[in-house]
């Protein structure tokens, strides 16, 4: 078994980065599977149309629960035991999921299916202890780069498989993979033994300390909150405008889906510039870009097909924005130490995964009272709030 510090400094291979990409992958697109399944799961588990909602909203509760007490045990216990651990709820939770017959099955199963993908956010840090200091920042902007286009494929995929083997076939179909990714990662992956100094107890105490006495973990969070919620708030109501105004079917958003998954060639790239000195240029650049996304798409509101072009470029450059940042804000995050990296990370997307389901709730909140105008002003709003925050940043290279 491999010491924290016998592990520390190491170059990570390229197998062993696309490996852990991958997983995240394929762990993180369980979140959101159900987003474009919320209809027919409904029908057929008797969910009413005004608690149809639930299904996601258990999924991410689930989610920043497991952030907040499963992910910080990475410090304290090896780390390829918790990996399979949660793993093995992910699995059982979709085979409940994909049996379930009535509506409280089904939501217990998303709550734990949300419980369990946070292991995604335990072989992010793993890979940054595999990774000399050299390489980090690429690194992390590969892994994330899967993660991203697990979460971006997972929509699309999830229409097209539902369309023809029905809903059910997408989690059952999840749950042989997970199975699978299970056992490679148990065989393959190196054990990282952390050398704990703390208990459980003052393990979650810590954390608001930590969240405290870390100015850089709480700028960059907010940074990110900011712009995961413009996400959440367009992905949230951009299926509906095309739906409304373009009448196209639930293949056709799929398709739009895809264009999404443009923006996650920001991942690498940010990570290789940070490597060089430029995270706190790139990150006014990415509140920018996605400012400038929802100008676009509030100038051109035809139902032209230039306006749907341009529609598609905004999501682009909307993703490019948010994946971008988001390995900016992990980079730093995890430059600060080793030894407390779970715990940073699970509160660095917990505070920007809240960001998104404020963002998503508005979304929800700004179509149905002020239509696509409405929508598009928040959605240029929020990334401009965080830029007025970047500009109280100091120049010191402890902040960036």
């Amino acid at each position: 078994m491999q010491t924290e510090k016998g592990m520390e400094g190491k170059r990570i291979s390229s197998w062993m980065t696309f490996l852990l990409a991958s997983a995240c992958g394929l762990i993180a697109a369980n979140l959101y599977y159900a987003q474009t399944l919320v209809g027919p799961i409904s029908a057929d588990t008797g969910l009413s149309s005004a608690a149809a909602g639930l299904i996601v909203t258990l999924t991410q509760i689930g989610y920043v629960v497991g952030l907040l007490f499963i992910v910080p045990l990475s410090d304290i216990i090896e780390n390829r035991r918790l990996a399979v651990i949660s793993l093995i709820v992910v699995v059982a939770a979709l085979i409940g999921a994909t049996f379930a017959t009535n509506a409280p099955l089904f939501l217990i199963a998303s709550l734990f299916i949300g419980l369990g993908s946070v292991v995604a956010q335990i072989l992010v840090p793993y890979a940054t202890y595999l990774a000399s200091e050299e390489q980090r920042g690429r690194v992390v902007g590969n892994v994330m780069s899967g993660l991203l286009l697990g979460i971006m494929f997972a929509r699309p995929v999830a229409s097209f498989i539902a369309s023809f083997w029905g809903w059910q076939a997408v989690f059952a179909l999840s749950a042989v993979v997970i199975t699978l990714l299970t056992v490679l990662l148990w065989r393959i992956l190196p054990e990282r033994k952390p050398s704990p100094t703390i208990n459980y107890g003052e393990l979650l105490v810590s954390l608001v300390v930590l969240l405290r006495q870390t100015p850089i973990l709480r700028r960059r969070a907010l940074y990110q909150a900011f712009l995961f919620g413009s996400f959440s708030l367009f992905w949230t109501t951009v299926p509906l405008r095309l739906a409304d105004e373009f009448q196209m079917s639930q293949q056709g958003i799929a398709l739009f889906a895809l264009a999404g998954v443009g923006g996650a060639i920001a991942a690498p790239i940010a990570g290789r510039l940070a490597d060089k000195g430029l995270t706190r240029l790139l990150t006014g650049l990415a509140m920018l870009i996605a400012a400038l996304s929802f100008v676009l798409a509030y100038l051109f509101q035809t139902h032209s097909t230039t306006a749907l072009g341009l529609l598609v470029l905004a999501a682009i450059m909307l993703d490019m924005a948010v994946s971008g940042n988001l390995v900016l804000g992990q980079r730093a995050i995890y430059s600060l130490g080793s030894a407390a990296r779970g715990r940073l990370n699970g509160l660095f997307m917990s505070i920007f995964f809240i960001g998104g389901a404020v963002g998503s709730s508005l979304g929800g909140w700004s179509y149905a009272h002020g239509g696509w105008n409405l929508t598009t002003l928040i959605g240029i709003v929020l990334p401009l709030v965080a830029l007025l925050y970047y500009f109280t940043e100091k120049r010191s290279p402890a902040k960036a």
